[in-house]
């Protein structure tokens, strides 16, 4: 993998309810605007949005369907930045797509920085930009 390089997009799939009252349960965030659908239908999305960090982990799982398989492990090393332009509503559809920004020798491996794109099916916006950063520690 090369720094310019564009992966993807990923495959859609939805972001059902239960996935967002799963999130809540395990994370304890369990306000309205995610869990109660009569109280979120009166809010400013008009139904139950996903969780940003919701959002926000499931990078991983769109970034594993679109990257070359590697020898060696990939680590979680952090974010510079993530922003949530736009919400998840409950039962949307998100695709990720990527582009490595950089590629850096780190001891024992690489250090990739890579800007994240979740996309939502029919959204004009994206609904979350991430820079990630994943540490590539060589066999």
């Amino acid at each position: 993998m090369n720094a310019g390089d564009d992966l993807g997009p990923s495959s859609s799939f939805e972001v059902d309810q239960a996935r967002i009252d799963e999130f809540a349960s395990a994370t304890e965030d369990r306000q309205s605007i995610h869990i109660v659908p009569a109280q979120a239908a009166a809010g400013p999305f008009d139904t139950t949005v996903a969780h940003g960090f919701l959002t926000l982990s499931l990078v991983i799982r769109l970034w594993n369907e679109v990257a070359p398989p590697r020898d060696g492990v990939s680590i979680n090393y952090g974010l510079n930045r993530v922003r949530f332009p736009a919400p998840v509503p409950s039962g949307s559809r998100i695709r990720g797509r990527f582009h490595v920004a950089a590629v850096d020798p780190v001891p024992g491996g690489r250090q990739l920085t890579i800007e994240a794109t979740v996309e939502r099916e029919g959204g004009d916006r994206p609904v979350c930009v991430a820079e990630l950063l994943l540490r590539h520690v060589d066999p």
